[in-house]
């Protein structure tokens, strides 16, 4: 009640919006830690159409259970559309044996899931946000990922992909705003993967669909509507476990994925612009298996990297990088590997802004490399 009493009063939101000016927070949507800039249109995948990131992935799921009969879509309201909007109209196209809403019970939803799977269903299934999914780890590292290697082969579950909203939104908070890859990039057996686009969104959506490994699909929903692009309203895929050379350079290599990927780009623009600096930039997209093939390739023209993400420090994927990094290119480093990501705290509210690995912070960071 007292929070609802303080998230109504007139008085005490005109007081936080003045508080927070003068500590500097942008407060409105536009001011966003990010610029999104759309990718030129893919015209080798045929006709395409504007879509927002949600409309994207709606688009994939579509042409699954157009495709495949075996298909199923389900989670918690996914019925109606889900909360995101992300399954609106497949209820009503396909039925509602086929687009179904679940109890609220996470770990129910991955283990019939992984039934369905094993069973020879095409299973796409939906965790309203990542930050909920920890209740499903125990089905997903220990039924999900292990159940071919377990039987020798006999049984599996590969025809198994798992949705789920991600990352900053503005507003989330500590409960709908983590972005938890690291904890399953750990585990053998699955795949992770997180879009920077919507039509990146869609074609690793559909590869993941039809890869033959159950695969974690995290989407940065702050780009659900943020992001527009002309997608390819046909049928196509991107490859898994291949990173994207966006910018190419000769002094930095600048690593992440997801949202942080806008981020780096405008981080690039502005170290070209005020220290001379040219910034290779490059899309993870996928972090297990991440490729780490054209990440060396980078370091070893460049002599200097700077992975990026949303998650806290500790224990981060952009470890394992820099790990596998310093070992594989360890003669070509002009400068310590910097790693610009959250806070080792949980995901604040009003302080967001300041735990975010903005573009300030990754500029700091490469200036420093530059003059080490």
């Amino acid at each position: 009640m007292f929070r609802y009493c303080v998230s109504k009063s007139p008085l005490l939101k005109t007081c936080k919006r003045q508080a927070l000016r003068i500590i500097g927070i942008q407060t409105t949507v536009r001011d966003a830690h990010f610029k999104f800039v759309a990718d030129p249109p893919k015209r080798e995948f045929g006709e395409t159409q504007k879509m927002n990131l949600f409309q994207s992935l709606t688009s994939a799921m579509d042409i699954t259970l157009e495709n495949d009969p075996t298909a199923l879509v389900f989670g918690e309201d996914v019925a109606f559309g889900g909360v995101f909007r992300c399954t609106v109209g497949l209820a009503d196209k396909f039925g509602g044996h086929r687009v179904f809403n679940t109890p609220l019970c996470e770990q129910g939803i991955v283990g019939f899931a992984i039934g369905a799977a094993s069973a020879g269903a095409t299973t796409i299934a939906e965790i309203q946000f990542a930050d909920y999914i920890f209740p499903a780890f125990d089905q997903i590292v220990n039924e999900a990922a292990k159940y071919r290697y377990r039987s020798g082969g006999l049984f599996e579950c590969g025809k198994l992909t798992i949705r789920a909203p991600c990352s900053a939104v503005g507003h989330g908070a500590l409960y709908h705003s983590q972005t938890p890859e690291a904890c399953f990039a750990h585990v053998p057996g699955l795949k992770v993967v997180m879009p920077r686009s919507c039509i990146q969104a869609k074609g690793l959506l559909l590869a993941c669909i039809q890869d033959p490994n159950p695969c974690i699909f995290l989407e940065p929903k702050v780009l659900y509507r943020s992001a527009e692009e002309e997608v390819p309203i046909g049928e196509f895929t991107l490859p898994l476990g291949k990173a994207e050379v966006l910018i190419e350079g000769s002094d930095v290599t600048l690593v992440g994925y997801g949202t942080q990927i806008h981020v780096l780009k405008e981080v690039a623009q502005m170290a070209g612009e005020k220290l001379g600096a040219s910034c290779e930039v490059i899309d993870l997209a996928t972090i297990l298996p991440w490729d780490s093939d054209t990440v060396c390739k980078s370091v070893e023209k460049t002599g200097r990297l700077l992975v990026s993400h949303e998650a806290p420090l500790t224990a981060g994927f952009a470890g394992e990088i820099a790990s596998t990094v310093q070992k594989e290119c360890f003669l070509n480093l002009e400068c310590p590997i910097e790693r610009i990501c959250g806070y080792d705290t949980p995901f604040p509210h009003i302080f967001e802004p300041f735990y975010m690995p903005d573009k300030w912070r990754c500029f700091d960071a490469i200036k420093r490399m530059m003059n080490y």
